[in-house]
């Protein structure tokens, strides 16, 4: 597979996002179905996987240190701490570099390693300066814990203030044709700063595989339930772009998956798109999307048909986006 920058590290173009295994989409796969898909990954030229503390609660990163920590010099290992559920069962965002201490120290002991390669700071807590905890990764960075530090769904001036005390290497926040606001300006200061761009969500939670077409049955405890776009009237309104996005992955001779992951790769040099996958086949699917060229007028349709401007709803509910920071349209 090709490969980009991820700061000190040469990575493959389009990791694998390994949330889905444990977390957010209904009911986690079992033990079985996750070893095969995380290994069908690393087989197939994958060396970024990404976790973090809040997938699962803990059993995403257990999954990921049993399955792949024997194979530990073949990849690149992401993490995220910042967000968690704390003793009382409670989601919480919690910045504080004793915390962010405690749940590194969680996290390796989960993943079975001695080092974390990148190490997230999964949300902002407002409450903490930017500066602070920033301030404790690279405590662990000099701790020999963590080899670098990276932010998530923060905006580009939190970015250059994070920056300003110690590299980022990472930024990773939602984009994909159907959520722009990276290209307000983060993907901008990214280039400058030379922080790689880690696209979450790159095929918009199912979205642009024109596979999802009604989400009354979604699982009781699909993440996406909460989610705006995802709600039977907005999903329905948006629902008349697959048609034009079939038509195009058509012309362009490619799944409409691999569409939307080669539409993110030719963004920018600096953009690593980490879908995630339950499925073999889609994961074979996504990772063939490295190998597919768009011409600049595929470019130019796929741009015109799904936007800001086209796409109804917002990406969050109120008190999800209250949690982020980043720009909005």
């Amino acid at each position: 597979m090709q490969t980009r920058a991820l700061g000190p590290f040469n990575v493959s173009a389009i990791g694998l996002g390994c949330m889905n295994l444990s977390h957010a989409y209904g009911a986690p796969v079992t033990a079985e179905q996750g070893e095969a898909v995380l290994l069908r990954a690393l087989d197939s030229g994958v060396t970024l996987f990404d976790t973090a503390a809040l997938y699962g609660f803990g059993a995403n990163e257990e999954l990921v240190g049993k399955v792949l920590s024997k194979h530990r010099r073949k990849f690149t290992l992401a993490s995220k701490c910042g967000l968690f559920r704390d003793e009382t069962g409670k989601r919480t965002i919690d910045g504080r570099p004793a915390t962010i201490q405690r749940t590194c120290e969680d996290a390796l002991r989960r993943l079975r390693t001695d080092v974390i390669d990148l190490y997230y700071l999964h949300r902002w807590d407002k409450s903490v300066p930017i500066e602070d905890s920033v301030g404790a990764l690279s405590d662990l960075v000099r701790q020999g814990k963590i080899q670098t530090i990276g932010l998530s769904e923060v905006s580009a001036v939190t970015l250059r203030k994070a920056h300003s005390v110690h590299p980022i290497t990472a930024l990773q926040t939602e984009y994909s044709l159907w959520t722009r606001n990276p290209e307000i300006a983060v993907l901008q200061a990214c280039k400058e700063l030379g922080t790689a761009f880690v696209a979450f969500s790159p095929v918009a939670r199912g979205f642009l595989t024109g596979t999802l077409r009604d989400v009354v049955n979604l699982d009781a405890k699909d993440v996406r339930r909460s989610m705006p776009r995802f709600t039977p009237e907005n999903y329905a309104a948006n629902l008349h772009l697959l048609d034009g996005l079939a038509a195009i992955a058509r012309d362009a001779g490619c799944t409409q998956s691999q569409l939307a992951l080669a539409w993110l790769l030719q963004q920018g040099e600096h953009i690593i798109p980490i879908p995630g996958t339950t499925s073999l086949a889609h994961l074979d699917e996504d990772l063939a999307a490295a190998d597919v060229r768009l011409p600049v007028a595929i470019l130019a349709r796929l741009d015109a048909l799904i936007n800001q401007q086209t796409v109804k709803a917002a990406r969050y509910s109120p008190a999800r986006q209250a949690e982020v920071d980043t720009e909005e349209f």
